[in-house]
């Protein structure tokens, strides 16, 4: 047991200080006159209430060098705790604690391992050092946070392993790390973030790994606007407002399965890979100057695309390593909904044309008589261009002929106009067709191919006639 004569000279003061929650600085002290032992702050904070002045009790010191390490596992702790430039020997250990609020700002540490711990107010970690152990020295698995995190200018040092190990943990503030540097991954699956995660301006480089990763977990809303050498994974993520890598600075993002209300993809350099599969937003935003070199789109729903009209948008869908029907068919329905259907019809051909592609020689053959004909059904109006040009060619050719009747006396005078169209049209007929033959076996074979030529342009006809109706 520690007692009053046991302490030194800067541990009397902190021990002075703590009934009224004073604050101690011992900055201004040279060598062994700033140390204070971890076990007299042990001894402090697990201090019984209800002595004279107690009620204002808090540990509150700075500048300060605390020897050995802060063990405060399953213990619960009714005081304060701010510690501000200071350096500690050891880490600091808090599992399955019960703690007021927590705060270690400019210090440099080994590190905090607080698993399961309860956090009454804030964990402040603001432009502390923490790390360079062998060990992961940030370790907050299924720790419930009252307050906030925050990080703001920290530094947290784990080469080749994690910064930061916060899974299940759950934070009724916010998680603020703004300008915030790791050196190793920093992993938050299964996180609930109440007051949501903002990350401006901050370096995270895990660069054969992940460098930031939250899957499944839960947020109001998530800014991340960070740098990262590593991987961006946040798969299943659930955001009730915002999500957003605007500013952000990528090289590749995986939000596959993601929910959120709004999603911000305008990064501040391309990224290598974009992964939105199976995502689902109501708004989403990006900038045409960094889109990724790939981006994966099955399943993207989205209730609006902001910005570029069609010729855009198809360079962006060109960019899904595969052919799926499900993004050319959303975007399609992106246009309908804000009144732009030739935009909508634009893409919906442009699909058609890229599963041609990956179609079998027969079918892709069918795909470019159909395409050339009426568009796949979209472009109706080249019926009527093949007709306005194939009409008069074919009858200055026929008039420039004699054709011999099948049976002398009998039917219609010839009329080259009224057999150009006979041949055309395979519906019905206009009696010419049948009534005259050609000498001339070219011209004869020319009035072969129009008769193939009019199937082939009813044949595209009807079929784009059937799809534009089902579209509608």
């Amino acid at each position: 047991m520690i007692t009053y004569e046991d302490l030194t000279a800067s541990e009397r003061k902190v021990w002075d200080g703590f009934p009224t929650g004073r604050r101690v600085d011992l900055s201004g002290l040279k060598g062994g006159r700033r140390t204070v032992r971890a076990t007299v702050l042990r001894a402090l904070l697990l201090r019984a209430p209800g002595e004279p002045g107690d009620e204002a009790a808090a540990l509150n010191v700075v500048g300060a060098r605390v020897t050995g390490s802060l063990i405060l596992n399953g213990c619960e702790i009714r005081h304060l705790l701010m510690l501000e430039d200071c350096e500690l020997e050891g880490r600091v250990s808090l599992a399955g604690a019960t703690t007021q609020a927590i705060g270690f700002v400019g210090c440099r540490l080994p590190g905090i391992w607080a698993p399961s711990a309860r956090i009454g107010g804030r964990l402040d970690l603001r432009r502390s050092t923490i790390g360079n152990v062998d060990y992961d020295p940030l370790q907050l698995l299924h720790t419930h946070i009252a307050g906030a995190l925050r990080l703001d200018d920290a530094v947290v040092i784990a080469p080749g392993r994690l910064a930061l190990s916060a899974g299940g943990m759950q934070i009724d503030g916010a998680v603020v790390g703004d300008r915030m540097r790791t050196e190793g991954g920093v992993l938050l699956p299964g996180a609930r973030l109440a007051g949501g995660l903002f990350m401006a301006e901050a370096h995270l480089s895990c660069p054969d790994g992940i460098a930031f990763g939250a899957d499944n977990a839960t947020a109001s809303s998530m800014r991340c606007a960070f740098t990262a050498e590593g991987a961006v994974r946040l798969r299943g993520v659930q955001v009730a407002d915002l999500l957003s890598f605007e500013g952000a600075g990528l090289t590749t993002l995986s939000i596959v399965g993601a929910r959120a209300a709004e999603l911000d993809l305008r990064f501040a350099v391309a990224p290598a890979s974009v992964d939105l599969r199976n995502v689902q937003v109501s708004w989403a935003y990006d900038d045409a100057a960094t889109w990724p070199g790939e981006l994966r789109l099955h399943g993207f729903t989205y209730d609006s695309l902001d910005g570029s009209g069609a010729a855009a948008r198809l360079t962006w869908i060109r960019r899904n390593p595969a052919y799926a029907a499900q993004p050319y068919e959303q975007l399609a329905g992106h246009f309908r909904r804000v009144g732009h259907d030739d935009e909508a019809r634009r893409v919906l051909l442009a699909k058609q044309r890229h599963r041609r592609a990956t179609a079998r020689p027969l079918s892709r053959v069918w795909g470019y008589l159909f395409d050339a004909t009426v568009g796949y059904g979209y472009r109706p109006w080249l019926a009527a261009v093949w007709l306005a040009v194939l009409v008069p060619a074919a009858t200055l050719v026929f008039c420039s002929h004699t054709p011999i009747p099948v049976k002398k006396g009998e039917g219609a005078p010839f009329n080259a106009l009224v057999y150009t169209l006979d041949l055309l049209i395979p519906i019905g007929g206009l009696g010419q067709r049948t009534a005259w033959y050609w000498p001339d076996q070219a011209v004869q074979w020319l009035a072969y191919l129009l008769i193939a030529i009019g199937w082939a342009l009813t044949t595209a006809i009807v079929a784009g006639a059937t799809r534009a109706l089902v579209k509608t």
